[in-house]
């Protein structure tokens, strides 16, 4: 796993979101995107993360800045995501992983003793001009919107 940091230039991607709709990361130029990469919908920690997300997502796009959440999932049981819990920004599927390898956030993880391959809990600010901004890795799911904001309100 060989992670993007800060100073690193996005990779170019485009992902299938909730709705069957591609969405491509160069249509973002101009804007702030926090792509934030989750393993699995509609497990508690996720729903704790996307929630916190779509409750800020008003005050995040005062602040230019668009949310896009990527996990393995297909689309369809990110439209039931959305839906249930009535998230305000898109979910791309990355059922390939090919994007979270570009990222350099999928790899080994160890669970309840057992070893396997997955997404890493992390999120990247990526700047207007396409270049990663901030790296968020250290973080619990309540939280993650908060250090997210308060990053950005203090321009730092």
């Amino acid at each position: 796993m060989n992670r993007l940091v800060k100073g690193d230039k996005a990779p170019q991607f485009t992902l299938d979101d909730d709705n069957g709709n591609s969405v491509s990361l160069a249509d973002l130029a101009g804007k702030k995107v926090l792509v934030y990469f989750y393993p699995k919908a509609m497990t508690p920690g996720c729903v704790t993360q996307a929630c916190g997300l779509r409750d800020i997502n008003a005050q995040l796009a005062d602040l230019n800045t668009i949310v896009l959440g990527v996990s393995p999932d297909p689309v369809k049981k990110l439209e039931n995501f959305v839906t249930k819990k009535e998230l305000n920004f898109p979910l791309l599927s990355d059922t390939d992983h090919a994007v979270a390898d570009q990222f350099g956030v999928w790899g080994e993880k160890k669970f309840m003793g057992k070893i396997y391959d997955g997404i890493h809990r992390i999120s990247f600010l990526i700047d207007e001009q396409g270049i990663v901004e901030k790296v968020f890795d250290k973080f619990k799911t309540k939280d993650h919107h908060q250090v997210v904001l308060d990053y950005l309100q203090s321009g730092e």
